[in-house]
């Protein structure tokens, strides 16, 4: 029950992902990468600790706290840069079909540091949802932003960040708790870039926003921030690392349909496509899963 409570927890957890990445594409106009991470987990930590301190959480072992503010650092501020830059080349919908991958990378990731063996059936299946995902792309380029190639290959490359997250975090939350975890990381990658935003002059753009950009950078911080990660890490917790990855086929469908009603993106047959290919990908390379 442990094991698919995670998995249900993680896929509540993906979809609200899937709307930050709308958010995200609705807000890019309007303010640099950095500062869309800021909105996220600055606002995602001010949401956190004050949960933490409440419910008295369990923090990480003296010992660990470099280990996870470097893996928080790592994520919440390189990675969400990176992503960021993604989403402003390309269409929300396809940089989350990009990102869908991540159960792929994570199995990779896995089997390279030893967490998880690396199976003839595995391999298969990452190739299928891997060609699905880069065929669909391609065959949508026409209709996509000029320079969305970019965008894909970056979110692509920034997906190994998540994947090397979700593998080493588990021993980390297991010695302390997957909030007290969370708010160290989350803390440290907020403070990072709130550091890199004051030397970029990022915050001038606040000064524009209107009504309707502060109320999504508001929920950009608690939806997409703060709930998301707090259900993600409580499913790391519960789950193995590429099963929990697994729902991250759902973040595309959640992007694709609020993008769609936020700034009219179109939903495509090749997008539909793509992620057909990553869902059955993912279902040949965990077939074969047992729960531990």
């Amino acid at each position: 029950m442990g094991e698919w409570a995670g998995v249900a927890i993680a896929l509540l957890s993906s979809s609200l992902g899937g709307t930050a990445a709308a958010i995200t594409r609705y807000l890019v106009g309007g303010a640099d990468p950095i500062l869309l991470a800021i909105l996220r987990w600055g606002v995602g930590f001010l949401c956190l600790l004050p949960c933490a301190l409440l419910l008295r959480v369990r923090w990480p072992q003296r010992s660990d706290w470099p280990a996870v503010a470097l893996l928080g650092i790592c994520f919440f501020g390189l990675f969400f840069i990176l992503y960021n830059i993604a989403v402003s080349y390309t269409t929300a919908a396809r940089a989350s079909l990009a990102l869908a991958t991540l159960p792929l990378h994570t199995m990779v990731v896995g089997a390279i540091l030893g967490v998880e063996r690396l199976t003839a059936r595995k391999i298969i299946g990452v190739g299928i949802a891997v060609l699905g995902v880069a065929a669909a792309l391609a065959a949508g380029l026409a209709q996509s932003p000029p320079g969305a190639w970019r965008g894909e290959l970056i979110m692509t490359g920034a997906v190994f960040c998540m994947a090397f997250y979700n593998v080493l975090s588990r021993p980390f939350m297991q010695r302390s708790s997957p909030l007290g975890f969370l708010t160290v990381g989350m803390g440290a990658g907020a403070a990072v870039l709130v550091l890199a935003g004051l030397v970029k002059g990022s915050f001038a753009a606040l000064d524009h926003f209107t009504t309707a950009q502060w109320i999504a950078g508001i929920y950009l911080g608690i939806g997409g921030g703060a709930l998301a990660f707090i259900l993600w890490v409580m499913a790391l917790a519960r789950a193995t690392p590429t099963r929990v990855a697994n729902t991250m086929t759902v973040n595309p469908i959640a992007a694709t349909l609020l993008a769609a009603l936020l700034i009219g993106e179109p939903i495509t047959a090749n997008l539909l496509i793509g992620l057909i290919a990553v869902f059955a990908g993912i279902w040949i390379a965990t077939g074969e899963a047992k729960p531990n």
